[in-house]
């Protein structure tokens, strides 16, 4: 069985954690961080197009690719190791919806968390990115919620009827 597990800020301990009890020692668990491309990138314009091309080495792009880097080493690390078991740890960048259903491809498993109104129940708890993963995975979903879910009550009543 190959899972993927797409980890970000925040929410990566739950979808941890939901592996370590939904999949089997055997699992092929394979923990993903994706980046978005254009953040570095619009730092690395600005700066050339406020200061010209002159001075590259303090290019602020350039620091928060370091610091993107760095992070996302960080996260995959420390999700391993709360994982505790083998797994494979992979970076991508691009745009991360499109990247985690890429990711997914031959995979048995995807497991994500939500991320968005986490108050109540409902379709508010999906973002953008996680509900265009859930609609194009290639294989089935494991959603998690990133904390207790809300109670029954935060459901929305039922639309009136029209008589």
């Amino acid at each position: 069985m190959r899972v993927v597990v797409w980890l970000t800020e925040g929410t990566w301990p739950a979808c941890v954690d939901a592996v370590r009890t939904h999949v089997p020692a055997a699992g092929d668990v394979v923990l993903l961080h994706v980046a978005e491309p254009g953040v570095p990138g619009l730092a690395h314009g600005a700066f050339a197009g406020l200061l010209g091309r002159g001075g590259s080495e303090h290019d602020p792009g350039d620091r928060m690719d370091e610091l993107d880097e760095r992070s996302a080493g960080a996260l995959l690390a420390a999700a391993a190791e709360r994982l505790g078991r083998p797994c494979t740890e992979v970076e991508r960048t691009g745009r991360v919806e499109r990247e985690v259903v890429a990711a997914a491809e031959g995979a048995d498993l995807l497991v994500l968390a939500r991320d968005g109104d986490r108050t109540r129940l409902g379709p508010r708890s999906l973002g953008p990115a996680v509900r265009f993963a859930v609609d194009h995975a290639p294989c089935p979903v494991l959603l998690v919620w990133p904390e207790a879910a809300p109670g029954l009550t935060t459901i929305p009543p039922p639309p009136a009827h029209h008589r």
